[in-house]
């Protein structure tokens, strides 16, 4: 998308952050404990532990995010992903994405890893697009989220 900058989160983007997650989760889900332990100290639960985020600007404002939270083995777990509903179908997601993928490779991860939700259907098409392939279920008594019904995996 023409004008669009994708750039590490700063501490002024934190309402942001939230605001975006929130407003898509609750409208397909119920936002859970494990989600508003990472929006609501986004720094502290993935800055401050080795992870990323990018922001994805529309001019100044922030228009979508997504979090490289660090995984034991180096890689990361890409999450809380959100585009504002203001640009969706723009190719936002696929701008995060390559963001998220190139920042990883530049840092030597391994691979990178979801959990996502089967109805999430454009956003499926995102990860099947840049190479995630689906993975033997971990066990759902592994996931934070009671969403997650599909997980993935790009290893590099």
């Amino acid at each position: 998308m023409p004008g669009m900058r994708y750039i590490d989160f700063q501490p002024e983007h934190a309402a942001a952050f939230k605001d975006l997650n929130v407003a898509w989760i609750s409208k397909l889900f119920a936002v859970e404990v494990k989600d508003l332990e990472v929006l609501d100290a986004p720094v502290v639960k993935v800055i401050d532990k080795g992870g990323h985020i990018i922001m994805a600007m529309d001019g100044d404002e922030p228009v979508g995010c997504c979090a490289l939270i660090l995984l034991p083995d180096g890689g990361f777990e890409v999450g809380k992903m959100a585009v504002a509903d203001s640009h969706q179908g723009r190719g936002l997601g696929n701008g995060l994405m390559r963001a998220c993928i190139d920042k990883a490779r530049g840092l030597g991860a391994p691979r990178l890893y979801l959990e996502t939700n089967s109805s999430l259907a454009p956003a499926l098409a995102v990860y099947r697009r840049h190479g995630f392939v689906e993975i033997t279920e971990p066990a759902r008594t592994t996931s934070p989220y009671a969403r997650a019904d599909v997980w993935m995996e790009l290893v590099f």
